[in-house]
Order: C-alpha cells, then structure tokens, then sequence
C-alpha cells in the first residue's frame, strides 16, 4: 500500500480522476446543459456567463465526487452499479445530459433540417455508428425495408412533411416493434441497461490509463527498489481531487 500512495503521488493519478468529468466538460455548454438557451451576449460577459456556468458544474460534479469512493473494477458488476449511480447523480444536480439524453440532442441538431425519411434513418444509421452503438436486433435493415415499401406505393421518396405518408411508415416501423419484441414501457430499463455499459466502458478506460500511469512510474529509477505490483482497486481517486 505504501508502494500505491508513492506512485500515485509521483504520477499525479489526479488526472485519473478528471477522466471520469471530461465526458461532460469536454464539449460547449450549449450541447450538455438541459434548456441551457444563454440570452444574447457580445463579448466578455458572453465568456464570463459561459466561464462561470462551467465552472459551478464542474465544482458540483467534484463535490459529489470527493463523497462517493469510485472502485476501478469494470469487472464487478457491483462497481460498475455504483459508479453508473455516481454519474447520475452529477448529472442531474449538474443539470447535465444523460447519454440517451446526449444522443437524442444529437440526433435532433443533425436532423433538423433533412426533409426526407430516407436521408433521416441514414443520418440515424450514422449518429449510431459513431456512437459505437450495436444494431444487434437488426431493426435498422427492417426500417429501410419499410421506406422502401412505402415508397414504392407513393411511386415518390416520403418527405417528413407528408403526414399521410410518415403515419404509413410509423404504422410500419410499430409493426417492426412489435416484432422484435420492443414495448414503450420498456424504454426506461433499456435506457438504463445503456448507461450500465456506458459505465463499464468508461471504468475499462479509466483503469486502463491508471493502470498505464502506474507502470510507466515503475520504470523510473526512483521506483526500481520497490517491489510487488499495485492494486488499482486499491486506489482512492478522492484523494487525488
């Protein structure tokens, strides 16, 4: 344990623990910040309003840290229970999005102004992608399949506009709910069943860069006296804040 609290003074682990924030402070205040619409501002007070919005966040986000101890442990479902509740506790006191939340934001901001379906489900197919989510169900394939029947009977591309034509395809796209098994009601366990993996993603990242921190520091001449190998678990980044 003494071994731990050297290196993870002589490595400065505090970055460790800013990795759990820099999913939420890495992108401008108008994309994270819930009915976050800043009134008209020019110049300095602009940055100052925005300087200070960041700032009470960030200080909420490491007050709530400082109390809660984050077990680097992506292979304990317990931790990654734990550290899933943290994250949604930042957030709501930080008035931050969730990433269900993140995405639907996105997905409205990249598809405001398409005025067709086809080049909506393909934008949809993009923003997915790149968010590294799994199309496992196959729902995407069944969606086009859909425009494409619908288009056929239109004889004509289907416009978001055309209401006849968009209930055509929603009546469509519930039959394809229907048929993968996918309810309404359970939308709130499948939101939450995303943020579980989202949370084991990012304590796999985090333990990662720690652990990599921890043997770089072991390779310096100062620690080769040292012996035995440091339990990440072991680690309590609210020390470090």
């Amino acid at each position: 344990m003494a071994l731990a609290s050297r290196i993870a003074s002589k490595s400065r682990l505090l970055y460790g623990s800013q990795i759990l924030l820099q999913r939420e402070f890495a992108v401008p205040v108008r994309h994270y910040a819930k009915g976050s619409e800043l009134p008209a501002l020019k110049g300095d007070e602009m940055l100052k309003n925005v300087y200070l919005e960041v700032k009470n966040k960030f200080e909420t986000a490491i007050g709530i840290l400082k109390k809660e101890k984050i077990t680097l442990a992506p292979e304990d479902p317990t931790a990654v229970s734990h550290y899933a509740k943290v994250m949604k506790t930042i957030r709501e006191k930080a008035n931050l999005l969730s990433e269900s939340q993140d995405i639907l934001e996105t997905i409205d901001l990249a598809t405001h102004d398409i005025p067709d379906a086809r080049t909506y489900l393909l934008t949809l197919k993009e923003i997915r992608s790149k968010r590294g989510l799994i199309d496992n169900l196959g729902a995407e394939a069944l969606m086009i399949d859909a425009l494409d029947k619908i288009e056929k009977d239109l004889k004509k591309p289907l416009l978001r506009n055309d209401k006849k034509g968009m209930d055509l395809l929603l009546a469509e796209f519930d039959k394809i709910n229907k048929k993968l098994g996918i309810q309404k009601q359970e939308l709130p366990k499948l939101e939450e069943d995303l943020e579980l993996k989202i949370a084991k993603a990012q304590l796999e990242e985090l333990k990662k860069d720690v652990v990599e921190a921890i043997e770089t520091q072991q390779k310096k001449e100062e620690f080769k006296d040292e012996a035995g190998a440091v339990d990440v678990k072991s680690l309590d980044i609210r020390n470090f804040l």
